[in-house]
């Protein structure tokens, strides 16, 4: 099985470091992707940030040039709104899909229509330097850098086929403060068609328990390698 792990608002490949580390002593391929414009050198257009669609054509260029490997594709919070997108575009290149608590759109939703109202909150106060990149939260890692605002606000077309015929997992970090997953979770695990498993954590599963998670990810039907 190859893995292909997205992160969430203004972290990069390296959130998932040490679950790439755990997943790749047990013989698997890992690919971390830094979204555009949150690269550690900064952006490189910081007048031009990305949106939702750039960030999903990035993904979806690593799983096109892929050799077969059955993949899993995994998204942490916002990069659920990307492998979403992602899956809608190329369904038949992906074995598993992976909500890491995660937003799991319908066409037309985005990250601004899913989230709790304190996350709406701090992406207006967080863009109100320039309106256009929303300034790092205080308490993330020294690596995290400034989140594109286009991104978490544009709406993402699925057509009428939001959720293709993919095995489905959602992993939940619990109820923590201000989680706009709570009744998400609670409505997947009522629905026979996903997967739910939690790791009562917090929000940051990767690096509150990345063992757990790896744990959870090797253990996904189909994965024999």
């Amino acid at each position: 099985m190859k893995y292909v792990l997205v992160p969430g608002g203004w972290q990069g490949g390296w959130v998932f470091e040490p679950v790439a580390a755990e997943l790749r002593r047990g013989g698997h391929h890992v690919e971390a992707v830094t979204l555009s414009g949150l690269e550690p050198d900064g952006p490189a257009d910081a007048d031009r940030p990305p949106n939702l669609d750039a960030h999903i054509d990035q993904v979806a260029e690593v799983i096109g040039r892929g050799d077969g490997t059955p993949v899993a594709l995994c998204g942490h919070s916002y990069g659920g709104m990307v492998i979403a997108g992602v899956a809608h575009r190329l369904g038949d290149r992906i074995d598993q899909l992976v909500f890491i608590d995660a937003y799991v759109p319908d066409d037309g939703d985005s990250c601004w229509s899913l989230t709790s109202d304190s996350f709406r909150e701090l992406f207006i106060a967080g863009a109100r330097a320039d309106g256009r990149w929303v300034a790092v939260p205080e308490g993330l890692d020294p690596r995290a850098r400034p989140h594109p605002l286009a991104s978490f606000v544009q709406s993402i077309s699925l057509g009428g086929n939001p959720h293709p015929a993919l095995d489905r997992t959602f992993i939940s970090g619990g109820a923590w403060p201000g989680s706009p997953f709570i009744t998400l979770t609670e409505r997947l695990r009522a629905d026979p068609n996903w997967r739910v498993h939690e790791i009562p954590v917090g929000h940051n599963i990767a690096r509150r328990d990345p063992q757990s998670l790896a744990a959870v990810l090797g253990a996904l039907p189909g994965d024999s390698d």
